[in-house]
């Protein structure tokens, strides 16, 4: 028998997904009737919707049933989560469109202290990494519903707020400047390419979770565990690098607009 590929149609990750694109979408039309094109462009849609379909297949597509019989699928299901996702969503917003709640959002930043602050976010994406890839809860969230669904709650948002402080459109006092986003990045990526490798090179399989299904695709559990790993540690290393390179070309455009308006202001002074 070959891999059940079926689609799991989960209510309530359907339900969120319907909520939120119908959100944004609202907002989106506003902003582009209120401020033009530029204040909601079309690759900012196209940049959310993405997002979104990643999750629905994270969630609710064939995905999600791999995941529950080939480590490595569960291991991309959780990157989309984390990291693909979470930054496509995040680049489609802007602060027009997240007008009617940027004075709310800077209060709670403001008010949640050391937990609103970008060192959190790094131990927070950190930790849920290394702690879900401990084998006695990852068989858990594989064997049990309510904590699997949990842990992709906790994936979404380590992830949402781990980017959230490099490509928020919302300015504050605690955004990462000068060499703070690659400082940023290199801990994190660091940190969790290290539990890849670790998944890679360890001597044995480590969840019993997967040693007890029917293989698939031919992988045995040591081979499934070892492309899990890679998988990780390669996907950490390709999105930083491309992280990196926009945030620089972004840094860019931000000190040639500024020059710009500095420009402006001592000719009309």
């Amino acid at each position: 028998m070959g891999a059940d590929t079926s689609w799991t149609f989960e209510p309530g990750a359907i339900l969120a997904l319907v909520v939120m694109t119908g959100a944004y979408l609202v907002r989106w039309r506003r902003a582009r009737a209120t401020a033009g094109p530029a204040a909601a462009s079309g690759w900012r849609l196209v940049s959310f919707l993405s997002g979104v379909l990643l999750l629905a297949a994270a969630l609710i597509s064939p995905l999600d049933r791999l995941a529950e019989q080939a480590f490595v699928m569960h291991m991309v299901q959780h990157l989309l989560l984390i990291d693909i996702a979470s930054v496509l969503m995040i680049l489609g917003l802007t602060k027009v469109i997240l007008r009617p709640a940027t004075k709310r959002l800077q209060r709670i930043e403001r008010s949640a202290g050391f937990f609103g602050g970008p060192v959190f976010a790094i131990i927070l994406y950190v930790v849920v990494m290394w702690v879900w890839h401990v084998p006695a809860l990852y068989d858990a969230a594989l064997e049990a519903g309510t904590v699997h669904v949990l842990e992709h709650v906790l994936f979404a948002s380590a992830g949402l707020l781990y980017w959230w402080h490099l490509l928020s459109p919302i300015r504050s006092r605690r955004r990462l400047g000068g060499m703070g986003p690659v400082v940023y990045m290199l801990i994190t990526k660091l940190l969790v390419g290290l539990l890849g490798i670790a998944l890679t090179f360890a001597p044995e399989a480590l969840y019993g979770f997967y040693e007890n299904q029917r293989p698939i695709w031919g992988l045995t559990p040591e081979t499934d565990q070892q492309g899990a790993g890679a998988v990780m540690a390669i996907e950490q290393s390709i999105v930083m690098g491309i992280a990196l390179v926009f945030l620089f070309v972004y840094a860019l455009q931000e000190s040639e607009r500024d020059e710009q308006r500095a420009e402006r202001f001592g000719t009309t002074g």
